[in-house]
């Protein structure tokens, strides 16, 4: 364990353990931001009716940013400065998140399971303040490549992509283009990207751009906020475009359905946690019995139970740690967890060079208004010829 640091003592000095969150409680991914949140509350209620951490209460502190980065930086820099959190936990956002990075590592605070597969959270060797539970948007999009042409049998010129116009679509794009080029594609210029402005539902131009392209894409991968992709979805299908939809996770599968109604077909998301409903998995009958007990009624789904995996493993660390937690001997404990489970069905793992827990990738799909498993085999049979 590394010595602690006079913040640590300064911490520990206090009746509870406080971790802070600044995420999208607003706007067009707010969805993602209160499911985020839920899913960590859930946790840390059933641990301190436990008994907390060492005898001490978690508690966590949710402020607004909106999606917006300008909103995080002075968020992240309170919660860190003001309210003395331990750390940061389930941050909503590839562009929320790149304005917190720095922030982090020059305050020394831990900015853990931020809701983002982008590649700049995950850098070789990691940054010790940035430490991830989620498989990757790299290998969202490469899983979803592989199976449209393994499996699908389409070439890679087939394929087009509509993103978002920023870092998180731009971290889906690179992903998805790099799985491409192992399959041959020879210039990023064969392949139709369109791209609209974050926070906004215009989606007109960046539709036309894809009606234009001659053939029509067979597939069409999304990197976007479940809002302007679900109108993106609706106004493809209005204007007679039949092309496969593959979202990665951070569109949000619940709110996403909500928005396309029960009559859509032919969506895909891939998920970065198990089906929310699939009782044979230990973790999600825990959550399960969490959520009926603390979540107020709320319906489960794939981001709240991701923040619940999130919270669990950190409160595994925790228990790990001689004394009471600080800022630096939560990361040592999480380093030193090494390969661990939760009851999710498959190992995860940290140390000092890997920074991201989980690189498993599953899939599902819209049928009757809701995401349910989806085997990639059976992929051929959602390609329009």
């Amino acid at each position: 364990m590394s010595q602690e640091t006079s913040n640590d003592i300064k911490l520990q000095a206090k009746n509870e353990l406080i971790f802070g969150m600044s995420t999208a409680l607003s706007g067009p991914a707010a969805e993602l931001g209160k499911n985020m949140r839920l899913g960590i509350q859930i946790r840390l209620e059933r641990e301190n009716i436990a008994g907390g951490i060492a005898g001490r209460k978690i508690r966590l502190i949710a402020w607004d940013d909106g999606y917006e980065p300008e909103r995080t930086i002075p968020n992240m820099r309170d919660l860190i400065n003001q309210e003395d959190v331990l750390a940061v936990i389930g941050n909503v956002g590839t562009p929320t998140a790149i304005s917190a990075i720095p922030i982090v590592n020059e305050e020394k605070t831990l900015l853990f399971a931020p809701y983002t597969g982008a590649g700049v959270l995950r850098k070789n060797p990691p940054d010790r303040y940035v430490i991830n539970y989620r498989a990757s948007y790299a290998e969202e999009t490469s899983a979803m490549v592989n199976a449209l042409i393994k499996e699908g049998g389409l070439k890679p010129d087939e394929i087009a992509f509509f993103t978002q116009r920023d870092s998180y679509g731009d971290a889906g794009y690179i992903g998805g283009i790099t799985a491409l080029k192992k399959h041959g594609l020879k210039l990023e210029t064969d392949i139709v990207h369109s791209r609209y402005e974050r926070n906004t539902l215009v989606v007109e131009s960046a539709l036309a751009d894809i009606l234009l392209a001659d053939p029509l894409p067979k597939a069409i991968i999304i990197v976007g906020a479940y809002a302007p992709s679900a109108k993106f979805m609706k106004l493809a299908r209005s204007a007679g475009l039949n092309s496969l939809f593959l979202n990665v996770s951070f569109v949000g599968s619940a709110p996403l359905a909500k928005e396309l109604g029960s009559e859509m077909k032919r969506v895909i998301v891939t998920q970065v946690v198990p089906y929310p409903e699939d009782l044979s998995v230990p973790i999600v009958r825990a959550y399960h019995d969490d959520m009926k007990n603390y979540g107020s009624g709320r319906k489960t789904s794939f981001g709240s139970l991701e923040g619940y995996i999130a919270m669990e493993i950190l409160i595994k660390a925790m228990h790990d740690v001689d004394g009471q937690p600080g800022r630096e001997s939560i990361i040592d404990a999480l380093e030193n967890l090494r390969e661990f489970e939760i009851g999710l069905g498959h190992k995860l793992f940290y140390d000092r060079k890997n920074h991201q827990a989980s690189h498993k990738v599953w899939s599902t799909i819209l049928r009757q208004g809701e995401f349910v498993p989806f085997d990639w085999k059976n992929i051929p049979s959602l390609l329009v010829p």
